[in-house]
C-alpha cells in the first residue's frame, strides 16, 4: 500500500502546531442582553476578528425568488443607516476594517475584522449594516450585474453544469438543490422589497451564532454584542426543511457539450453531521477519496492509469440529510474506463473497508494536520463558528482528535458497508463521453 505523500517538513510543522490547538481558551460570553458568543481572547496582536451566522441561507429563499439570500449578501456593505454606498465604503476604508457577508444552504454568515483601537467605531458600522441596511437602486443594479455575470459564467462552466444536473436529478425540488445565485430571471426581477423580506426573516437573535478572536476581553465584548445585534427581533418564522430522501437506485445523465473532456459529478446517499457514525465515515472517506494523493481513488484512477489529473470524494452533511459526493474529469474516450474503475473501488471499499495501514495513516494525518486550521485568528473564528453550527459542543476542539484516534478498522469496515452502495451511484457527465451507452439529456433548467 502506498504512503501518504507528506514531506518531513509538513509532518514536523503539524507536530509543532499540535500544542497550539490546546494553547488557547475558548470561553462562552453572555452579553447583558442575553446574546452568547464563543471568545478566544488574545492580546498579542491588536486585532479583533468576528465570524457570525444566522440559520437560513438558500433554504430561506422562496421557490419563486431563487437567489434572494445571495443577493442580500452582496448588499449589506452597500450602504446602511444614513450612509449611502460610497459613504459607507469610505468609512470602512478610514477605519481599516473588513466586513463581508456570504450564504450557503443553511446559514447566512458575516465576517468582520478591525484594529482594536478602532473597535467602537467599527462595531458601530457593523451595527448599521446588520440592523439598518439600505437597498438603494444604484448599488442594487451594480450587485445585480455582478451576480448576472457570475450566473452566465456558471452556465458555461462544465463543472458547475455537472453539479447542478446532479443535484437536480438526486434532490429534485428539495431546498438543498437550490443554486445559491438563483437564475437570471429571478435576479433581474429582484426588488428592494424582496431583500427586505429576506433580511427580516433571517436576521433574528435566536438563530444567531457568534465566534470572536483577538484583542478583546469578555467584559468588553458583551456590551458590543448588544450594540450590534441587540435591536434585532428575538424570534422569526421557523424555517421548515423536509428530510432529504436521495434515490436508492443510481442513474447517469449526460449533458452534451463540444469539449474534449468529460466532466463528471457523482453522489450517493450520505449521512447527517449528527450521526454517531460521522467521524468514522469521515476517516473512511479520507482513505477513499478525500486524502489527495494518498487516497485510493487518486492511486487507482490517476497514478496507476493516468485517467485524470484529480478525483475526490467528500461528505456533504446538512441538518436534514447528506450525500457522499465526488468529481472527476477525463478524456471523452476514457470516460467509460474511468467510471469502471470508480465503481470497482467503491465495491472494494464497501466489501472490505480500509486496511489497518490505510486507517492508521489517515488518522495520523488528520490528527496531525488539525492544528493548521487554527494558525490565525480568522481561521480560529471560522472553526469555532463551524463547531457551533454543527452543534458539536465547546469542548470539540480538544476532543476531536481523540474521536478520530478511537476509530477502529472494524468500525471503518462497518460504516463503509453501511454508507457505500455502488448501485445507488448517481452520475452527471458534461461532454461527449465514450463507452457509456446511455440516453443523452439536456441540463436541468
Amino acid at each position: 500500500m502506498k504512503f501518504f505523500k507528506l514531506t518531513i517538513l509538513t509532518l514536523l510543522l503539524s507536530l509543532l502546531q499540535v500544542a497550539h490547538v490546546n494553547a488557547f481558551e475558548i470561553r462562552e460570553v453572555e452579553s447583558p442582553g442575553g446574546l452568547k458568543a464563543w471568545l478566544v481572547s488574545d492580546k498579542t496582536i491588536p486585532l479583533i476578528t468576528m465570524r457570525f451566522s444566522f440559520r437560513g441561507g438558500t433554504i430561506n429563499d422562496p421557490e419563486n425568488v431563487p437567489g434572494r439570500s445571495y443577493f442580500l449578501s452582496g448588499m449589506l456593505d452597500e450602504g446602511a443607516g444614513d450612509l449611502k454606498s460610497q459613504e459607507f465604503q469610505q468609512r470602512m476604508s478610514e477605519l481599516a476594517m473588513r466586513m463581508s457577508f456570504d450564504t450557503d444552504r443553511e446559514h447566512f454568515g458575516g465576517s468582520f475584522q478591525t484594529l482594536s483601537e478602532n473597535k467602537d467605531a467599527a462595531f458601530d458600522l457593523l451595527r448599521l449594516a446588520v440592523t439598518k441596511p439600505r437597498f438603494d437602486a444604484e448599488p442594487m443594479d451594480k450587485v445585480r450585474g455582478q451576480i448576472l455575470l457570475g450566473i452566465k459564467g456558471d452556465d458555461e462552466n462544465p463543472g458547475r453544469i455537472a453539479s447542478k444536473a446532479l443535484l437536480k436529478t438526486m434532490l429534485g425540488d428539495h431546498p438543498y438543490a437550490r443554486v445559491p445565485k438563483g437564475d437570471a430571471d429571478s435576479v433581474s426581477a429582484m426588488k428592494p422589497r424582496d431583500l427586505k423580506d429576506a433580511w427580516s426573516s433571517i436576521f433574528v437573535r435566536n438563530q444567531l451564532q457568534i465566534a470572536v478572536v483577538g484583542d478583546i476581553t469578555a467584559e468588553e465584548l458583551g456590551p458590543l454584542l448588544d450594540k450590534v445585534f441587540g435591536a434585532l427581533p428575538e424570534k422569526g418564522q421557523k424555517i421548515s426543511v423536509p428530510d432529504l430522501k436521495a434515490p436508492e437506485k443510481g442513474s447517469i445523465t449526460i449533458v452534451e457539450r463540444k469539449i474534449p473532456q468529460s466532466v463528471m459529478s457523482f453522489a450517493m446517499p450520505g449521512m447527517v453531521r449528527s450521526d454517531p457514525d460521522f467521524i468514522t465515515a469521515y476517516v473512511m472517506n479520507f482513505v477513499l477519496g478525500d486524502g489527495g494523493f494518498g487516497s485510493r481513488l487518486m492511486e487507482e484512477v490517476r497514478e496507476k492509469r493516468g485517467l485524470t489529473y484529480g478525483i475526490y470524494t467528500g461528505l456533504a452533511s446538512w441538518t436534514n440529510g447528506g450525500l457522499l459526493i465526488g468529481s472527476v474529469s477525463t478524456q471523452n474516450a476514457k470516460a467509460g474506463e474511468t467510471l469502471d474503475v470508480l465503481r470497482a473501488e467503491l465495491v472494494k471499499m464497501a466489501e472490505t473497508g480500509p486496511t489497518e495501514e490505510e486507517l492508521e495513516q489517515a488518522k495520523t494525518y488528520l490528527t496531525g494536520s488539525y492544528a493548521l486550521r487554527f494558525d490565525s485568528g480568522s481561521k480560529i473564528a471560522g472553526q469555532l463558528l463551524g463547531i457551533q453550527q454543527d452543534n458539536l459542543g465547546i469542548d470539540y476542539v480538544t476532543k476531536r482528535n481523540d474521536l478520530i484516534n478511537a476509530v477502529t478498522v472494524e468500525d471503518a469496515r462497518r460504516v463503509a458497508k453501511r454508507l457505500i452502495d455502488p448501485e445507488a451511484l448517481t452520475i452527471s457527465i458534461v461532454g461527449r463521453p465514450e463507452g457509456i451507452p446511455l440516453r443523452t439529456g439536456d441540463a436541468p433548467g
